[in-house]
């Protein structure tokens, strides 16, 4: 534990930023240039140099404007820690607890800020493992900022990261049987953006009890059940990042991104006008429609869980019903 005004080499600290399970992060100052740092000093200090150097050589193999980057990693009076960049703002985590469900448009450029990262991550055969709005920084400007590589490691040769690491309620089901895969950080990023879009959490954090459920997806209830304003189609994208099977999932942060974007153009394209009748020779779908329903063409054949029930919030249905009486969604 280091105290105010504590002196490392040339990094004076400042205060404590936060501690994790791997080690504490502080705000300090590098007397030389005057700038503000942050240093992260990881708990285990009785490792072997190789070691300690492990998580500064995986961090130096990530160069990307949303992922915090590292500048170097010193030891000073048998301390060693890591130097990296200082985001001044806050985390997403205190921004849903403070404000709650964010707005939608907002939603959707952290959400794909976060897939920038990932997909980078990913690029260089590490997955996050770990990804939550408590690594999230978002820094005064917007830009988001995902923080806490600690707990990653690189992608083994069998695709699977043995260890299970990572926060129960973020974690895919498949990362409770330390079988982390690249589309488990992007459950995790939809356990995210579900929360961004509603102010809570998908479901609680599971018991051992519970796992069962929630490889069955019966945990979850659509966004749309809590906030009416979330639009079906990215109702639709935030399940399919939620699907309890892998092959369910998206497999790539830039297959998410993409109905991201497109959910997105189709808003922007959305030009609100007044109500008026429209003939049935004359009704044409908006680009914003036609758009929707093209990501729901794609994922309602992997978003639907049996037959019998709803494709998009798993209500049971009945034999003949076309609209579920649940969600509204059409079958």
């Amino acid at each position: 534990m280091l105290f105010a005004d504590h002196i490392l080499g040339k990094y004076k600290v400042v205060s404590a930023l936060g501690s994790g399970g791997f080690g504490t992060v502080y705000l300090a100052e590098d007397t030389w240039i005057n700038k503000k740092v942050a240093l992260k000093v990881p708990h285990r200090q009785n490792m072997n140099f190789s070691e300690l150097l492990r998580e500064p050589r995986l961090l130096a193999a990530l160069d990307h404007p949303n992922i915090v980057s590292i500048t170097t990693a010193e030891k000073q009076d048998n301390i060693f820690f890591i130097v990296m960049e200082y985001v001044p703002g806050e985390t997403l985590e205190s921004m849903i607890a403070s404000g709650g469900r964010l707005d939608i448009d907002q939603v959707l450029d952290f959400s794909l800020q976060i897939g920038r990262a990932a997909e980078h991550a990913h690029a260089q055969g590490i997955i996050h493992r770990d990804l939550r709005p408590a690594n999230v920084l978002v820094s005064e400007s917007g830009t988001l900022k995902v923080a806490d590589f600690g707990t990653s490691r690189f992608l083994e040769i069998a695709a699977h990261g043995t260890t299970v690491i990572g926060s129960p309620a973020y974690m895919a089901p498949e990362q409770f049987r330390g079988e982390a895969v690249f589309a488990s950080d992007l459950y995790s990023i939809g356990v995210t953006m579900y929360q961004m879009l509603t102010g809570v959490l998908p479901y609680d954090t599971p018991a051992p009890s519970d796992l069962d459920k929630l490889a069955s997806g019966v945990l979850v209830r659509p966004p749309r059940l809590l906030n009416a304003a979330i639009p079906a189609d990215l109702s639709a994208v935030v399940l399919k990042a939620l699907a309890p099977a892998v092959v369910d999932r998206y497999q790539r942060a830039s297959e998410l991104m993409t109905d991201l974007e497109q959910v997105q153009r189709g808003r922007q394209a959305a030009t609100p006008r007044a109500a008026t009748p429209r003939s049935a020779a004359s009704a044409v779908d908006s680009p914003a429609t036609t758009e929707a329903r093209n990501i729901q063409a794609r994922i309602r054949p992997r978003a639907t869980p049996a037959a019998g029930f709803c494709w998009h919030c798993r209500k049971p249905l009945h034999a003949r019903a076309d609209r579920c009486p649940f969600c509204g969604e059409a079958q």
